[in-house]
């Protein structure tokens, strides 16, 4: 249960605050929405309250989960199998519209990793930069230092040799 003024992420879309909790009459039933608004872009978004669970709505991070992100971006391991792009691109939507911060650093790692041996194709450029924009944010806020900070801290951890997070 979220709160007016609490920060979540919303899949696909990013972290957004919570600013109003109402309450609509949608086919003479009383459903209450959580009105929330994505921090990137102002959009808003009605997420019905007994359903924000099922479309992934989640808190941010916490401080002790960002190692595991850290440690994801450091594997070389792509986790998608080979194929065609419009399958790899698939594949990595479903990840992205899980929700999980986790599926986020896989896909911005795999698509980093893909860059380096190939050609992406414009809708696996895309992707890679919804991931990289959307682990920006979340990352920055919980620990509470710019973007750009992030962005050179990532960057600098997918050029590094694979190896364990110390």
């Amino acid at each position: 249960m979220f709160k007016i003024g609490d920060l979540a992420v919303y899949p696909a879309h990013g972290v957004g605050k919570i600013e109003s909790i109402e309450s609509k009459s949608i086919a003479g039933k009383r459903l209450d929405f959580y009105i929330m608004r994505i921090l990137d872009n102002d959009m808003k978004i009605m997420i019905p309250v007994p359903n924000a669970e099922t479309v992934g709505l989640r808190g941010l991070i916490t401080q002790t989960e960002i190692p595991r992100v850290f440690d994801i971006l450091l594997r070389r391991e792509v986790s998608v199998n080979g194929g065609t792009w419009n399958r790899r691109y698939r594949e990595y939507m479903e990840k992205i519209k899980t929700g999980s911060i986790f599926e986020l650093a896989e896909v911005l790692r795999d698509l980093t990793v893909l860059k380096g041996d190939k050609e992406l194709s414009f809708g696996e450029r895309k992707m890679l930069d919804t991931a990289r924009t959307l682990l920006l944010k979340e990352l920055s806020i919980v620990q509470k230092v710019t973007e750009d900070e992030i962005e050179k801290s990532i960057g600098d951890l997918l050029r590094q040799p694979a190896g364990p997070v110390f």
